[in-house]
Order: structure tokens, then C-alpha cells, then sequence
């Protein structure tokens, strides 16, 4: 069926909810966890983010694709979403940086699009049922075969899919570090290359030998996608690692080092996903507005008994946000602080990685 010279297209949940809309994009089926972004801007790179591997995205400001897409704002090599949708899409953008519409990028991209639907209605489904599977199509077929098929929504082993398969290399003057790429955002990388660091990108499957081989000066964890109890190997690498060289975690980095260090995590109801959550730093005082995108969270319960120690807090829902190990140069942060989108009050917090590697290799850390 076509509408107003576009195809029809259906956003349907695992629930049996179904929203239509029209098809932009790529044309066909694509099955995924059903979630939703609060940022006004930076759709492409919440596109190519692989954290956002195997779902389908929706985005609540109503217009996207106003500045089309540009070869900037990629934090990977390619788009991880399976679908896409949005209450209007802008089929004639204008920005100085632009070389590609986001219709077209779509396409190139065989990911699948919805348009035309109350992206309000869906999120507060989303808020109110939870974060679930869902299919967008464009295919003529009955919900009821569409719903039989929600398993399809399943991303097994999703870190090992989106990691890099092989080291490289990104030189500098600095302090060495190994990076190790569970699904690694650019930003991460170009925030250490700013800092001078000398960097090594290694797989998420490198074990502690694997890393301290390099001999760094400081280990960074990149953010990535599914639930961090899916990925054995990386706890068990990390507690080879810990109190052999400082430690820098970052989202799904950050819930590793609580599952190496005893903690425990948990899936949110429907997950963070935006640029404006306020954390609180409980040291200090400071409220940092952060970008974040995550669907699991540390418990803060299961802090009890471990080496870990509570810094920073969410103040829209007092969930764990960030943590420092009390013996050892270890510190992580569940959001996102080289940002890309969202705002940039968190960014020191590379400079105080670079500190943190400057004492332990002038014998200036004092261990508790």
C-alpha cells in the first residue's frame, strides 16, 4: 500500500501495539529491542554508536534529518541500528557540512525507517510496558506472523560482533594506552589522541596477558553494547588487570569493573538514552549534564563487601553513575564523558585519567 507516493510502513511490540507510519530508508523487515532517544540533535551519531547495536531506535524530538549527514559526525565506520523512527523526517536539509541526506544514508545503510508516527504515544509505551522487542516493516504481512517471530529481536554475543578484530595502533608522545574496544565510541579514541596518549585498540576478547604485553601506562574500557554479564572474558581479564596498571572505565567499561570486583548489575526498565542527565559528583557537589546511553545499570546494593566506592549519582533516578576502587588506580563512569552528542561538562574526566597515570608512574599514588 502506498501513502501520499510512499510505501506503508508499521512499527509493531512484542505487546502487540502497532503504530504505522510511512517507509523512508531501506525497505524491508528488521526485528530489535525497541528503545527511545531524548536528544534534539545528533542523530548520526546515535546511528553509527555501536552501544546502540541490534535495536531500534526511536527519537522524541519530532524532526530529524534537518542537517542531513556529514563525514564529522560518525562514531564508528558504519550504523549499528536496525531501524529507525521518527515523528518527521526532512527530506530537504541544509547544513555547510552536509554530503548526504539521512534518507539516503538509510538506504546505504540497509537500515529501515518509519516516519509519520506519534513518537510521543511510543515512548510512553516504552516508559510505561518497558524497553521491548519490535519489528518495523514494510511488508505487506499479518502482525500475528510478525509477533510469532519476536525471538529475531535476540543479539547474542553483541560486544564480539561490533569489537574490533584486530589491533591497531594510534601513535602519540604520551602516556601508552591500551584501549580495549568493547564497542568503542570515536570520541573515546579522540579524546586520548587530544591528550597526547600513545594508543592501542584491542580487541574486547584480549586477555590480561594480551594488554600488559603492551606494557601501558594506563588501560581505557570503551563503552558497548547488550548486557555486560554476556562477556565472561572481559570480567576475567579485568581482574587479572586490576592493581597491575590504572584503569579508566566508560559505560559498559564501568559495569565490568563492578561485575570484576564482586558488585552486580541490573537492566533499567526503559534504559537512558539522551544528552541531558544531571549526575551528581557525591565528593564534590559538582552536577555535571551528561550524555548517556544504556539499558543496564550497577546495583548499588551489591556495592556492599567490595573494594568499590559510590561517587556519582543520577538526580532523575539516583541510579549508580559512577565508582572509584579504594585501593587501586581504578576509577569508571556509567555515561559518557567525550559526549558526541550532548555537552561537554564531563570531559575532564580524561584529564584526570591522565593524572591518575602521571602519579603511579612517578610513585605519587598512595594506596588506601
Amino acid at each position: 500500500m502506498m501513502l501520499n507516493g510512499r510505501r506503508r510502513a508499521r512499527l509493531v511490540l512484542k505487546n502487540g501495539l502497532v503504530f504505522e507510519g510511512v517507509h523512508f530508508g531501506a525497505t524491508g523487515t528488521r526485528f530489535g529491542e525497541v528503545v527511545f532517544n531524548t536528544g534534539m540533535t545528533g542523530y548520526q551519531e546515535i546511528l553509527t554508536d555501536p552501544s546502540y547495536y541490534g535495536q531500534i531506535v526511536t527519537m522524541t524530538y519530532p524532526l530529524i534529518g534537518n542537517y542531513g549527514v556529514n563525514v564529522d559526525d560518525v562514531e564508528s565506520r558504519h550504523p549499528h541500528v536496525r531501524g529507525f523512527a521518527v515523528r518527521t523526517f526532512c527530506e530537504w536539509p541544509s547544513h555547510h557540512k552536509l554530503v548526504d541526506k539521512l534518507e539516503s544514508y538509510l538506504v546505504q545503510h540497509d537500515i529501515v525507517g518509519i516516519a509519520g508516527i506519534d513518537t510521543r504515544e511510543l515512548t510512553k509505551a516504552i516508559r510505561t510496558v518497558g524497553a521491548m522487542p519490535g519489528v518495523v516493516t514494510t511488508e505487506d504481512v499479518p502482525v500475528e506472523s510478525l509477533l510469532a517471530r519476536m525471538d529475531e529481536a535476540m543479539v547474542p554475543d553483541a560486544v564480539k560482533r561490533v569489537t574490533t578484530q584486530t589491533v591497531y595502533r594510534a601513535p602519540g608522545p604520551g602516556h601508552r594506552v591500551v584501549l580495549i574496544d568493547y564497542g568503542m565510541k570515536a570520541g573515546i579514541l579522540r579524546s586520548l589522541l587530544e591528550r597526547g596518549c600513545d594508543v592501542i585498540v584491542v580487541p574486547a576478547t584480549s586477555t590480561a596477558e594480551d594488554v600488559l604485553r603492551w606494557k601501558p601506562h594506563g588501560v581505557m574500557l570503551s563503552n558497548g553494547p547488550g548486557n555486560p554479564e554476556d562477556a565472561p572474558y572481559a570480567v576475567e581479564a579485568l581482574q587479572g588487570l586490576i592493581g597491575k596498571v590504572p584503569i579508566f572505565g566508560i559505560c559498559l567499561g564501568h559495569q565490568l569493573i563492578a561485575l570484576a570486583c564482586g558488585a552486580k548489575t541490573r537492566k533499567l526498565k526503559f534504559g537512558h538514552r539522551g544528552a541531558n542527565h544531571p549526575v551528581k559528583d557525591l565528593r564534590t557537589g559538582r552536577v555535571d549534564i551528561t550524555s548517556q546511553n544504556h539499558g543496564y545499570v550497577v546495583d548499588a546494593d551489591s556495592l556492599q563487601g567490595t573494594p568499590l566506592e559510590l561517587t556519582h549519582v543520577n538526580l532523575n533516578d539516583g541510579t549508580v553513575e559512577g565508582l572509584v576502587h579504594r585501593h587501586e588506580p581504578v576509577f569508571c563512569v556509567q555515561y559518557h564523558p567525550e559526549s558526541r552528542p550532548g555537552p561537554s561538562d564531563a570531559r575532564y574526566l580524561f584529564d584526570e585519567f591522565i593524572d591518575l597515570m602521571t602519579r603511579v608512574r612517578e610513585g605519587r599514588f598512595a594506596h588506601a
